[in-house]
């Protein structure tokens, strides 16, 4: 299912959610002009976060907790998470305020990294992407706009627009996160792929912290 747009009216400015968003675009066209000149490995090695890496030196790997959030293994790794912060995170943004929203944003990518360290410590698998910091954006918006329709392009044959609610959508994608991580628990051996309990640390934080920073204190839609 892809989110296409939702019934959610826009009234601010989400300068935050622009400049996160452009500030991911701008490293990775960095990292396209490392790999034309074949620096590119280097530095994933050198700010990616690496479980295994990190467990040997906490101290010298900790600033790849936040430059991990930034980088990202392609253009459609990229242009799917930034087109679920531009949909997701414009609102929370303007239900929180700049400030909440990016204390929000950085703590849910934090998380996340957490979370997939804990499940896997000895990883040598460079994780890298600003997914698990959307997670919390997207455990915010279910906080906030349970009832919002998100209107959804199902892949099927026909390839139907349906609304379908915040919390059917955003529930759902969260027990996929679930499933599929259990899945990558199983497998016999690592080769890379998504970081799906990333996905779930990020969103549990969101959807936890989105709670206490708002000042409403109440869900609307």
């Amino acid at each position: 299912m892809i989110p296409l747009f939702d019934n959610n009216k826009r009234r601010g400015n989400p300068a935050v959610n622009i400049l996160l968003i452009l500030s991911n675009i701008a490293v990775f066209g960095y990292q396209l002009l490392l790999f034309q000149e074949g620096k590119l490995d280097a530095a994933v090695r050198e700010f990616a976060f690496t479980p295994a890496l990190f467990m040997h030196d906490p101290g010298g790997r900790a600033l790849t907790i936040v430059t991990s959030m930034f980088m990202h293994g392609g253009w459609l790794h990229l242009i799917f998470n930034l087109w679920f912060l531009w949909l997701f995170g414009n609102v929370v943004e303007e239900r929180l305020g700049s400030f909440r929203y990016l204390l929000l944003y950085f703590t849910a990518g934090v998380g996340a990294v957490a979370a997939q360290f804990v499940v896997a410590p000895g990883s040598p698998i460079p994780m890298l992407g600003a997914s698990g910091a959307i997670a919390g954006v997207l455990g915010a918006y279910l906080v906030f706009f349970p009832r919002a329709l998100i209107f959804t392009l199902v892949p099927l044959w026909f390839a139907p627009i349906i609304p379908v609610p915040a919390f059917i959508f955003l529930v759902l994608w969260f027990f996929l996160q679930i499933w599929y991580g259990l899945g990558s628990i199983m497998a016999t051996e690592e080769t890379g792929g998504v970081a799906w309990w990333a996905h779930f640390g990020g969103f549990v934080v969101g959807f936890w912290l989105s709670r206490r920073l708002d000042k409403r204190r109440r869900s609307v839609a």
